[in-house]
């Protein structure tokens, strides 16, 4: 059996994993309403909701300590949680950068920091941090997200240098659009969602994906492989990739 905790819980890819993962494991969820979370899991005996604000460092380490009293350790932390907005630069108050920094980036970092100090005492463990293709290749009218997701990449990297000879996985999964409500707040009209519906991934896709590498040491999950290759060329040809991201696939 792994302790297996999941932040975000009530959005749609932590659905999916919840949906997808033995129910030999114990799964712990995370999120802004306890409600929310008893409502669409309320009737599985191997899961316990918590309602925890991920931007608020004290109430982080009041329950990882609740969560290591109970069940002794933490064998895998999947950061789900994070939101994003389509809009151009100029259109971002600094206090939507900062909230977004907040709980995009520096809740994530914060989290890994203290789960990883857990996981060394066992000397084993695994830190999945779902990012974004978006931390990769950026695009017109997401500069905060990239951004917060270009950081996040870059911690997960070093933490997995720093963690490596100390049986601690870390792996960054960046998936293209996804199917979720992630889109109700960023895309509200809808109109970019269907212009890439060809991109877009099914949640239960990208969580049977995720399930996969538990326990692997695999260094990021990039996906679907169209994207894969835009990221590859964007490394190649970076003036190519930012002409074609103003005037061919500019979607936004």
């Amino acid at each position: 059996m792994s302790i297996i905790l999941i932040t975000g819980a009530s959005g749609g890819i932590a659905q999916g994993l919840v949906e997808q993962i033995p129910s030999t494991n114990q799964l712990i969820l995370w999120g802004r309403s306890k409600e929310r979370l008893d409502e669409h899991y309320g009737h599985l005996t191997h899961v316990e909701s918590c309602q925890v604000d991920i931007c608020d460092e004290k109430q982080v380490v009041k329950a990882l300590e609740i969560l290591t009293q109970k069940y002794g350790g933490l064998d895998i932390l999947i950061n789900n949680a994070g939101y994003g907005s389509f809009k151009t630069y100029e259109d971002y108050s600094q206090s939507e950068v900062v909230e977004m920094f907040s709980a995009n980036t520096i809740a994530v970092m914060t989290l890994s920091r203290f789960a990883a100090q857990i996981m060394e005492k066992q000397a084993k463990g695994h830190i999945i941090t779902i990012a974004s293709m978006a931390g990769h290749v950026a695009s017109q009218k997401a500069s905060v997200y990239s951004a917060t997701k270009f950081a996040v990449i870059g911690f997960s990297n070093a933490l997995r240098l720093e963690l490596s000879d100390k049986g601690i996985f870390v792996t960054t999964v960046n998936p293209g659009p996804v199917k979720t409500d992630f889109f109700k707040q960023a895309d509200p009209s809808g109109q970019y969602l269907k212009k890439i519906d060809a991109y877009t991934l099914e949640a239960s896709t990208v969580a049977r994906k995720i399930i996969a590498i538990f326990g692997k040491n695999k260094r990021e999950l990039n996906m679907p492989f169209s994207l894969e290759l835009v990221h590859l060329s964007y490394k190649l040809f970076p003036k190519l990739s930012d002409f074609l991201a103003r005037k061919v696939f500019n979607y936004k």
